[in-house]
């Protein structure tokens, strides 16, 4: 009997204690729609409102993401959402909704399937992979509770009682019992604010087509200028001088052939404070390769009495493009290095069937340059593809265990560690895990052409944690296959199949059957990517930039734990930089803006300093030339926010000397047209003034200069494809064209377009 009511005695102990813990008031859930008014959101809402009235909670409906924050959720039991917009919501406010299950909140899902490539947390809460998922989800999850159903609520079945009762189920598994939150429980941080962040530029108007640095120990910067200079940046004093200089291929005697050899990648020695070793990739102006060498540093200079060449890889000149050429060490001392696969990619003159900017795999005689199947499809030529080898002290090299090709395997080169490669740019080495990156500059067709030749253009981030091939050229992005193509009649063939590559060129000294193709870790198109919307719209250069660990640096300078373990990758085009979170595994979890407001001249290269801050060395904005915007900087950290450390934006003020059409020319300069053209003079790409004189009597040129914007293209001006916008505004595109065509020479502005 005293056990009886020992036992009953703790029951109400912890019954009081339960209901002590739940919270005042009628549960309140929060709606979002993030709709405009529509009949089926508002009839959606009604029933909604119905629902609680007579089962004890409220409704509050939203169409935006103003209440997901910390402060305002945790007036909430849980969140409701109505339809798959859900996962484009930003990325602070991501955060304040999984703090908040975290916290024990609850979620309830009532919408179709959703895409959730970019926010995996999501995706794994609803059931949900990318473009498939289940049509039911409920399960306790990462701390709350969430029931997801691949149904609707529209206006039809809004009073239907069995879907109501759905719903209704949904929501109050979602509520639980209303329990008090426990943001002490919630793990996901919120990441720095910009105005902790300073760019504090070291080096301005100085350099003449930088390409890569090398930061070493004492904080000074090795640079290197495409044309043969080895340039030094003195931490000390601030100022720059010059180090060395090689001879080097750097330009074309042929008409309008640009090339993009000459000092390719650098990097110092891991033991560079014992040693003084650097090593450098380049184009020797004598012969007809890109050379892999070992130099001294002595003194501020780079003796050329000291190199030993350890390995070149032959290269076809005088055509454009793709070089690759970065250089980098992992953990383990491995020499990694790059080479681009050397192919044209662009339509041959004179020529009836052409690749139209899809893969080029003309295999007929005397066509060479036209085929990458000759060298990034080729398991015996070093181009197209990433090195790793081990270097001696001698300059000889080794070939370490696990890389593609066994030495002595028939047909294939043993240095490689990775083949499929169009132009690997930028590469970086994870410190830790040996695990490579590097970013992609990808093909240029702007649409798909999935039944003849292929898919449109991507560019890539990719991650290589063993030895691989990475699918060019026969296939891009996500493994989108390209079709093989027959050059002298025009009929295109079977897809390629990337469980089983075969490569039947008669240019191919390799082999025929070639490794598995592994898809890219990110993959975008110059149109807004269904994957990773974040990544934006326009031209496309994809960079990979350090694995960042806070561990490896001072306390005092270094950035916040935040950032410990996460990937940064940048687009020299698009002018962004974004930190990657990577998932225990290393799979892709999510990425964001860096320093989103911070202007950059076409970042080239980035590399975390001893001291654990990012230098960024910018190109500049015009091609093949000195650029006054050209610039070394470095991104300071402030544990105090304040004003002056935000980001600041550069505001181009002779926008206002354009008059009525300032507004055009401020958004060449705020998109990538900058990085192509000038208003007057020499570019890549021709200058405004220039299509202006040549459109300035054709009535039909809004039209055609609308279009070529949107759909990008080549060969008015030259080989060199110009980026497509397909998502750009027309509001937009109207005021760019029409500040294009007001710069036509000032004798023709009164005459009437022609007929």
């Amino acid at each position: 009997m005293k056990k009886s009511y020992f036992f009953l005695f703790v029951f109400s102990f912890f019954l009081i204690i339960a209901c002590r813990q739940k919270r005042s008031g009628n549960p309140r859930v929060l709606v979002y729609t993030n709709h405009t008014p529509s009949a089926d959101v508002t009839a959606s809402i009604q029933a909604l409102q119905k629902l609680g009235n007579i089962n004890g909670f409220e409704i509050n409906a939203t169409d935006t993401t103003n209440l997901f924050a910390d402060d305002s959720l945790s007036a909430y039991a849980a969140v409701l959402f109505l339809n798959r917009s859900g996962v484009n919501i930003g990325n602070n406010n991501r955060i304040a909704l999984e703090r908040f299950i975290q916290a024990g909140g609850g979620f309830a899902g009532i919408h179709p399937t959703a895409k959730t490539y970019n926010w995996r947390w999501y995706g794994r809460m609803i059931g949900s992979t990318g473009d498939s998922g289940v049509s039911f989800m409920h399960q306790e999850y990462d701390g709350g509770r969430v029931e997801y159903n691949n149904d609707s609520l529209t206006a039809k079945n809004a009073d239907d009682d069995a879907h109501l009762k759905m719903v209704l189920n949904a929501i109050e598994y979602a509520i639980g019992h209303y329990s008090p939150l426990d943001y002490t429980k919630a793990t996901t941080p919120y990441p720095p604010s910009e105005d902790h962040f300073t760019k504090h530029m070291l080096v301005t108007a100085t350099f003449f087509e930088p390409t890569e640095m090398t930061i070493l120990p004492n904080l000074d910067i090795l640079i290197l200028q495409r044309r043969g200079e080895i340039m030094l940046y003195k931490q000390e004093t601030g100022k720059v001088k010059q180090a060395g200089f090689l001879n080097v291929y750097f330009h074309s005697n042929l008409k309008n052939v640009n090339v993009e050899e000459g000092m390719l990648g650098l990097s110092k020695d891991p033991d560079f404070k014992n040693n003084h070793w650097v090593y450098i990739y380049y184009s020797p102006a004598d012969s007809s390769v890109n050379r892999l060498s070992r130099f001294t540093l002595e003194n501020d200079s780079i003796l050329n009495s000291t190199e030993k060449v350890i390995l070149e890889v032959k290269s076809q000149r005088d055509i454009c493009c793709h070089t690759g050429g970065s250089i980098a060490f992992g953990p383990d001392s491995l020499l990694y290095f790059s080479a681009g696969d050397n192919s044209t990619p662009f339509d041959e003159p004179g020529q009836t069937y052409v690749s139209h900017s899809f893969a080029p795999l003309n295999g007929a005689p005397g066509h060479k340059q036209y085929d990458a199947e000759r060298s990034s499809g080729n398991s015996n030529d070093l181009r197209g593809k990433i090195m790793r080898i081990r270097v001696h002290k001698d300059g000889s090299y080794e070939i370490p265990a696990g890389n593609l090709f066994a030495p002595g395997t028939d047909k294939t080169r043993p240095e490689i560690y990775v083949m499929g490669n169009r132009n690997p740019y930028r590469i970086t080495v994870d410190q830790k895990n040996s695990f490579l990156y590097w970013g992609e500059v990808g093909p240029d067709a702007p649409y798909d052409s999935l039944a003849t030749r292929g898919p449109r253009g991507y560019d890539e981030v990719n991650q290589a944690r063993k030895a691989g091939y990475f699918g060019w050229p026969f296939f891009v992005g996500n493994n989108y296959a390209y079709h093989e193509y027959n050059y002298l009649t025009g009929v295109p063939g079977p897809a390629f199949d990337p469980a089983k590559p075969e490569n039947h060129s008669p240019n191919n000294t390799g082999l025929t059957v070639l490794p598995p193709a592994q898809p890219a870790f990110i993959w975008y198109p110059y149109a807004l990517s269904p994957e990773f919307p974040e990544l934006g719209t326009g031209g496309r250069n994809a960079m990979a930039g350090p694995v960042y660990y806070t561990d490896f640096y001072p306390a005092g300078t270094r950035y916040p734990d935040y950032y410990n373990g996460k990937l940064f990758i940048y687009d020299w085009i698009r002018g962004w930089i974004k930190d990657v979170t990577l998932q225990p595994n290393e799979d892709f979890e999510q990425m964001e803006s860096f320093m989103p407001h911070m202007v950059l001249h076409n970042c080239i290269d980035m590399e975390a300093g001893p001291d654990g801050k990012l230098y960024l060395l910018e190109y500049g904005t015009g091609w093949f030339q000195k650029n006054p915007d050209a610039g070394l900087s470095r991104i300071d950290y402030n544990p105090i926010a304040t004003a002056a450390s935000a980001a600041a934006v550069v505001v181009d003020t002779s926008a206002s000397a354009h008059g009525p059409f300032a507004a055009g020319y401020a958004l060449t300069q705020v998109m990538d047209c900058k990085s192509c053209h000038k208003e007057d003079g020499v570019s890549i790409g021709p200058s405004f003034k220039r299509v202006a004189e040549k459109y300035a009597e054709d009535k039909k040129a809004s039209a055609y200069l609308s279009q070529k914007i949107m759909k990008g293209g080549s060969g008015v001006w030259g080989d060199v494809a110009m980026s497509a916008h397909p998502d750009l505004a027309k509001n937009d595109m109207d005021q760019i064209v029409e500040y294009i065509l007001s710069l036509k020479p000032k004798a023709l502005k009164g005459l009437k377009p022609k007929a």
